[in-house]
């Protein structure tokens, strides 16, 4: 019999992690398996309470039981995941399938059940994804190409006739209307191959948050495994809950470090060196259009400098362990 394991990360959103765990458990049944709810080390007591509410919803003897664990330490998106995932099913067996679930993601009552039933009846598909939308209903883009150096310019510089230019290289491609095979897609709602991740192995636990799903399909699309959108598995996802992206004044040292270890360990640090300069220069020359032209700069206050001065920062220290001796 397929068994799934479900993982859902909190961080300090517990009574909106229980409502996602609610909506999925709904879309779970008829589903062989178990959910596990990873608290990463939140310390605002949402693993007292996540724990308490599972017992007195009696989800913890349910059909598909639920278990709330404590990873100790808040290492991020990709090691809470792994935690959940290591963690495996309450029996010790092992399960066929993993799905990700965001702690503000809400699947609709078939959504698990297509992305499940389209990864066994296509073998040679690693990961399946969701059509994500708000709450507004508005589709949300989630399908996407691996980012390059074009990519990185092309969505700087902002102007239509370098993005018609580029269009095969734009990151975020147009939303799909069916199934269709992609680079990679968001970890809102994510079903992956648990024989794929024992080849390709978990999320790399180097990056915080952002990026991380991009690398685990990209290792995976070398080993051969393709990655789908599938269409028909609808969920509801609010966005940005515990990040705050959405919010942010400057851009986090953890994203800008995420996106250089994405470029360095996928093509080196010469290219991610060129990948930041052709960033910024798309962003210099946006910001010159910026000058005669009133439009919304669409970044965070001192973004390029920011990323400039963090791309220095890593050439500095590249530079020095190079001349350190082992």
């Amino acid at each position: 019999m397929t068994r799934l394991l479900t993982v859902l990360l909190n961080w300090r959103s517990a009574e909106m992690t229980l409502l996602a765990a609610e909506a999925a458990l709904v879309a779970l049944q008829g589903i062989d398996g178990a959910m596990v709810i990873v608290d990463n080390d939140s310390q605002d007591g949402s693993f007292e309470l996540m724990t308490k509410a599972v017992v007195a919803r009696g989800w913890d003897k349910g059909p598909h039981a639920v278990r709330v664990l404590q990873s100790g330490r808040n290492g991020g998106f990709g090691a809470g995941n792994n935690f959940g995932i290591r963690a495996g099913l309450p029996d010790g067996a092992r399960p066929d399938f993993v799905y990700v679930l965001n702690s503000d993601a809400f699947p609709l009552p078939d959504a698990i059940r297509t992305l499940l039933d389209h990864l066994q009846k296509n073998p040679k598909v690693g990961f399946a994804g969701s059509s994500i939308h708000g709450s507004d209903g508005v589709p949300h883009r989630t399908a996407f190409r691996f980012p390059s150096i074009a990519s990185e310019f092309e969505g700087q510089i902002r102007f239509g006739p370098v993005s018609r230019w580029l269009e095969r290289f734009i990151v975020a491609r147009p939303i799909p209307d069916m199934t269709t095979r992609v680079d990679w897609l968001a970890g809102a709602s994510l079903m992956m191959r648990t024989s794929v991740l024992d080849l390709i192995g978990l999320f790399d636990e180097q990056f915080f948050l952002y990026f991380e799903e991009t690398d685990l399909c990209r290792r995976a699309a070398l080993a051969g495994w393709t990655t789908d959108y599938v269409a028909d598995s609808r969920v509801t996802h609010i966005g940005s809950a515990s990040t705050g992206m959405k919010t942010w004044d400057r851009i986090p040292t953890f994203w800008l470090d995420s996106r250089l270890h994405y470029f360095a360990k996928n093509h080196g640090s010469a290219y991610a060196g060129l990948a930041t300069l052709a960033h910024i220069t798309g962003g210099l020359l946006w910001r010159t259009r910026l000058l005669i032209q009133d439009k919304d700069r669409g970044d965070p206050p001192r973004y390029l400098r920011d990323m400039a001065a963090h791309g220095l920062r890593a050439l500095s220290r590249s530079l020095f362990d190079r001349k350190t001796p082992q």
